[in-house]
């Protein structure tokens, strides 16, 4: 076979890959916006969601619950929200934006201290060289405000603002407070017990309880947002996450059920 043949063949072959490409149909896709405490339990689910629904690209658009909500009343698209907290999911439900949320999982924020800091138990926070909490308005940084206040009434309000004195940033989302503490940056900060889950082992940070008596429990709503381009997935995704298997991984990754009321 001639060279000019040989090409011709090719350039033939080439064309009808190019015209197959452009005729197959795009992926479908789900968009989940999920808080950032969830971006590991939630990539563990996506594998699942994938492996039961060929064909099926799973787009996570993880971020602090409020700055998510802010994205949605922008007219953001997106199928399903899970939030840190119900006052984003519930501002979003007043608006008719999502459908009726369920709470799937509830968390406990826990203090995470670098190695080497000498903060051995929630009281020591009043003598950090560098804590990092949540902002005001970020789920975990109203949590964080609920357990000091509460650790103000049996520790004493000098207690509260000596721990004050010693915050050197308030972050947009838990895991940048964890990173801060991961990366040196910080000697201790205020994170939930999934994300401390997510730091085991590396060897990057401690984990300390936070009493009882102070401490405050996150409950976690999803909903299919009232526009959601793919409804079907939505709801595929949400049975997935309240689903036994679900649950299971949710545990392992940290979560846990939520109290009866």
């Amino acid at each position: 076979m001639s060279m000019a043949r040989v090409a011709a063949v090719f350039a033939l072959a080439a064309a009808l890959f190019a015209r197959a490409a452009a005729a197959a149909p795009p992926p479908q896709e789900l968009v989940v916006f999920e808080a950032a405490s969830l971006t590991d339990a939630f990539a563990s689910l996506a594998e699942k969601f994938r492996a039961a629904h060929a064909g099926i690209k799973v787009t996570a658009n993880a971020a602090g619950s409020q700055e998510l909500r802010t994205q949605i009343e922008h007219g953001a698209k997106a199928d399903v929200f899970a939030s840190a907290d119900l006052k984003h999911m519930d501002k979003l439900r007043q608006a008719g934006l999502v459908l009726a949320p369920t709470v799937f999982a509830c968390n406990q924020p826990v203090v995470v201290v670098r190695p080497g800091s000498g903060v051995k138990a929630f009281v020591d926070l009043a003598s950090v060289d560098r804590l990092v909490i949540g902002a005001p308005g970020v789920p975990i940084g109203t949590y964080t405000d609920q357990i000091l206040a509460a650790a103000g009434k049996q520790l004493g309000g000098d207690w509260v603002k000596r721990v004050q004195a010693r915050i050197v940033s308030r972050e947009l989302n838990v895991r940048q407070v964890l990173a801060k503490v991961t990366l040196g940056e910080a000697d201790a900060g205020i994170v939930y017990r999934s994300d401390a889950t997510a730091a085991k082992g590396k060897g990057t940070a401690i984990t300390i309880a936070i009493p009882d008596a102070f401490n405050v429990t996150a409950e976690y709503p999803i909903a299919a947002l009232a526009a959601a381009p793919r409804a079907d997935l939505a709801a595929a995704w949400i049975n997935l996450v309240m689903s036994p298997a679900g649950q299971a991984l949710l545990a392992q990754h940290g979560f846990t059920a939520c109290p009866k009321k």
